[in-house]
């Protein structure tokens, strides 16, 4: 069989009826040149050209598009050396809400960090970390303001409870504005066509990859400035200490050479996190839903993937159409959080996510699970 009549083999983890929109776009990307295997996660929705939720395995085409422009978004979680009873009266959560405003920005700060926080984003072989000049410059225009920023929509950081009653941190975002630049500079770039590829064996591809590469670790790095000027906050006003060893941290949009059925691919994940066998990872669920710490299977038929939250079940405009004020309160009502922002905050309801305790049926043979978290806090980033 030639590559241009083949078929990728497509495994699926979901016990849902998939919607006609998604079963066309994985009919359509197991034809595309090169895609050799998929693996379909239960959180899988609709997003642009490539479902959130899919795993898809090329030999030697890269398709931005199968990562996405966040590139590098990720969850991190830390534990805190105080009971969740601290977020038990309103008073406390309220003091706790207006510090994050002060200390996490959403959007960029008014100067940039220490150029000390850019020493690790180099490729480690000296010269430009990026590969155009382009880049160089918005990193300089906006990558150095947005570190340690938190960003719009699903990203957040959240107070969340452990079975101990122990306190825990934990943030989602991504490589911010650089993520989408990167991608957009590189899809101008490729061959036409809403399934743009690059060929890794030609320079064109390895550029590519060198600065999603570099855009992970800028939201690796994001992360981690997050939880410092979180952390700081806490000591400095509150006295809370976090426990370092405690650390989770993974990456759900990324594309890496990896082993898989006798042979090395490129393993592209939009919304999937890869873990190892008995690897530590983080599914977290919606803004009233619990979270979970999970320890990976390492399964062989998903290429070590699992999914990476809960994923919609209502778009965005879906979402304000059929979610109101006083249901998002309802289903919010033990989980401290702005309500000035109520209206905004409709499209990120728990309803408008899948049920989270499902997805994590769906990936028994995926993940184990390891501890169950429950949302005592949540700050977005809305307008």
């Amino acid at each position: 069989m030639n590559d241009a009549t083949r078929v990728a083999t497509v495994r699926k983890w979901v016990s849902d009826r998939l919607s006609a929109e998604v079963q066309c776009s994985l009919y359509r990307w197991a034809r595309a040149k090169d895609v050799q295997h998929i693996a379909v996660m239960p959180d899988v929705h609709l997003a642009g050209d490539v479902c959130i939720g899919t795993v898809m395995a090329t030999r030697h085409l890269i398709y931005p598009a199968a990562v996405g422009s966040d590139i590098g978004c990720g969850i991190l979680a830390i534990k805190l050396n105080e009971s969740a009873d601290r977020l038990s009266g309103s008073r406390e959560a309220a003091k706790l809400l207006s510090a994050l405003y002060e200390s996490v920005p959403q959007n960029r700060h008014r100067h940039a960090l220490d150029d000390s926080r850019f020493d690790d984003l180099s490729d480690g072989r000296g010269g430009d970390s990026l590969s155009h000049e382009s880049l160089e410059k918005r990193v300089l225009r906006e990558g150095r303001f947005q570190l340690g920023t938190l960003g719009r929509g699903n990203h957040f950081l959240e107070f969340q409870s452990d079975k101990q009653d122990q306190l825990w941190l934990m943030i989602h975002s991504g490589s911010r504005a650089m993520g989408q630049a990167i991608t957009k500079h590189h899809l101008s770039r490729a061959s036409s066509g809403s399934r743009a590829a690059l060929d890794l064996r030609m320079q064109v591809g390895r550029n590519y990859w060198n600065d999603m590469e570099w855009a992970r670790r800028y939201a690796q790095a994001n992360r981690l400035a997050m939880m410092q000027l979180t952390l700081d906050m806490l000591m400095s006003r509150f006295g809370i200490m976090a426990d370092h060893s405690s650390i989770i941290h993974t990456d759900h949009n990324h594309v890496r050479r990896e082993s898989h059925f006798g042979e090395m691919l490129c393993v592209h994940r939009k919304g999937a996190q890869q873990l190892e066998e008995d690897e530590l990872g983080l599914v977290p669920g919606s803004m009233g839903t619990p979270s979970y710490v999970v320890a990976g299977r390492a399964d062989i038929t998903a290429m070590s993937s699992c999914s990476h939250g809960a994923g919609r079940q209502l778009s965005r405009s879906e979402a304000k159409r059929k979610i109101s004020t006083d249901s998002l309160a309802d289903s919010m009502s033990c989980v401290w959080f702005d309500h000035r922002k109520r209206n905004a905050l409709r499209e990120e309801a728990p309803d408008a996510y899948k049920d989270i305790r499902r997805v994590m049926r769906d990936q028994r043979a995926l993940v184990r699970v390891v501890a169950i978290h429950q949302p005592l806090l949540s700050f977005k980033g809305m307008k």
